[in-house]
């Protein structure tokens, strides 16, 4: 009797500390609260994965344990986690299901089932596996559509590797048994590298196929001899392209005569264009110094990427600084010194559709905006000026622009990109891209990865000299004068100025010096 008793007093210590440890398990781990919105099964499977069996366990347990307090068969398991303890257990389990039609419980024994069976399977245990195997996939089939990627990518290959356990032959005759829940997540590692493999393979090869079909479809075909002209080959006739020159795109003569929309870019194509070539760039370097004294780290930093190059072209160069520094003059300037043809754009009021081209069955057909900016200057390596970039619009009715400058910053498909009205191919390759914004947050990191950065500081007021002799020629320019009708400032408006201007933003020292124009107008005009 008194061993019956100690016996009893025994396992009632055991179960306490049981649920004690299951309860503390669940309570102060991050990692099973991330998990608590997936089906019971798929959250214990991975627990098993990154926890030790016994520790999964304790958390079953506690969860048994609170619906069904002390089963004696749930004790035991907790103890000793094997097939004998477990199978039993999952059994019972699915027979309280019945009896106290309680549904849970069978989701309950399943997770048992799982974190009890063992590799290699025996055909006796053969029902067991391919019921657990049935509820994962039912369980991941019902979550997969709300899951991030990385969830997925988890619970599939922990779904699927337990599926192929029964059959897997690695573990058979090598003596000993492992866990099928930990082996289920190697093999689905395995089975999902491997597909992953494959479909690297098949993507290569769609790529390359796609490629080499534009290639084709771009290149000329060869000029006949008068001999052996043949009447039904294409009239696109390209001449041997000369040094610093490049054919920007070849296309039928019957479509340019077919669709107007072709006709103003119709004369730079199915023909080499020439290449600005770089100017010297001391002289370069020593205009925009005195333009832009205080950006000479910025002016030496763009113009680093034309060292050596033969012609006009750099990488895509970003401008980020406060409003009003001058970003958006310097972009110009530095592609009128360069002797660039400039194609201006807001990027606010600008989407993917219109500036990568509109695609021909719309009655507002227009070529991509870089071969407009070809067309305009008749060489083929203008500079496109983007104003604002963090300003683009976000929504994708139209295609965003941000996603649309993602091909034509890239040497490799830039140089086979397919414009939508005209449907071929251009190279637009040689194009440079020179965009501002006044913060880098809302920009994509994909995109960001395409430009130099560089930070474009704000001037001083011991810049003043340097700047009111550009603005000036800024003023006539926008007036459409001769910069000798414009005089320059004054000792006495320079002190007014300079009073009201201690350096900052470029677009107030502007405002400054317009009134100080105006006022100098009107006092022209009354004597």
């Amino acid at each position: 009797m008194i061993h019956d008793e100690d016996d009893a007093w025994t396992e009632a210590v055991a179960e306490a500390a049981l649920l004690s440890e299951g309860a503390a398990a669940d309570s102060a781990d991050d990692q099973y609260k991330r998990l608590e919105g997936l089906p019971r099964i798929l959250r214990y499977a991975l627990l098993a994965r990154d926890e030790f069996a016994s520790d999964t366990a304790l958390r079953l347990f506690a969860e048994i344990d609170a619906i069904c307090p002390d089963l004696a068969q749930a004790t035991t398991w907790a103890l000793v986690v094997n097939e004998d303890t477990g199978l039993p257990l999952a059994d019972e389990l699915d027979r309280l299901a019945v009896v106290r039609d309680l549904p849970l419980l069978r989701s309950l024994g399943d997770c048992v089932r799982m974190l009890s069976l063992t590799l290699p399977c025996g055909a006796e245990r053969f029902e067991a596996f391919r019921r657990v195997g049935r509820t994962m996939l039912l369980a991941f089939d019902q979550v997969a559509s709300t899951l991030d990627d990385q969830q997925r990518l988890e619970l599939e290959q922990v779904a699927y590797g337990w599926a192929a356990c029964p059959v897997a032959t690695r573990f058979d005759g090598a003596g000993g048994s492992w866990p099928a829940a930990k082996s289920a997540m190697d093999l689905g590692r395995q089975m999902v590298r491997y597909r992953i493999s494959a479909a690297k393979i098949d993507t290569a090869r769609r790529i390359r196929e796609n490629i080499e079909r534009q290639q084709e479809a771009a290149r000329p075909p060869e000029r006949s001899g008068p001999s052996g002209s043949d009447p039904t080959s294409s009239n696109v006739i390209v001449e041997p392209v000369a040094l610093h020159h490049v054919v920007v795109g070849c296309i039928d003569d019957a479509a340019i005569k077919t669709h107007k929309f072709i006709q103003p870019v119709g004369k730079i194509l199915n023909s080499a264009l020439p290449l600005v070539e770089t100017p010297a760039l001391d002289q370069v370097r020593n205009s925009l110094a005195a333009e832009f004294p205080y950006a000479i780290d910025v002016i030496d930093f763009a113009l680093a990427d034309l060292i050596g190059r033969p012609t006009a072209h750099f990488r895509p160069l970003l401008l980020v600084g406060d409003p009003g520094a001058g970003k958006s003059y310097f972009g110009r300037r530095l592609g009128e010194v360069l002797g660039l043809t400039i194609w201006r754009i807001d990027a606010a009021q600008s989407d993917g559709n219109s500036f990568g081209g509109t695609d021909r069955r719309w009655h507002s057909a227009e070529p991509c905006h870089p071969l407009l900016a070809i067309a305009r200057g008749g060489n083929a390596n203008p500079m496109i000026l983007i104003d604002e970039l963090e300003k683009a619009g976000t929504r994708s009715d139209y295609g965003r622009l941000w996603d649309c400058l993602l091909g034509l910053l890239e040497p490799e498909t830039s140089a086979r990109y397919p414009d939508p009205a005209l449907q071929i191919t251009l190279d637009l390759s040689h194009v440079s891209y020179v965009a501002t914004a006044n913060t880098l947050d809302p920009i994509p990191s994909p995109l960001r990865d395409r430009f130099r950065i560089v930070s474009f500081p704000k001037p001083s007021r011991a810049d003043l000299d340097a700047l009111l002799p550009a603005l000036l020629r800024t003023f006539a320019g926008d007036r459409e004068l001769d910069r000798r009708w414009i005089a320059p400032v004054g000792p006495d408006e320079r002190v007014v100025i300079a009073e009201a201007w201690r350096g900052g933003s470029v677009r107030r020292l502007r405002r400054i010096l317009e009134a100080i124009l105006r006022t100098r107008d009107q006092s022209a005009r009354r004597h």
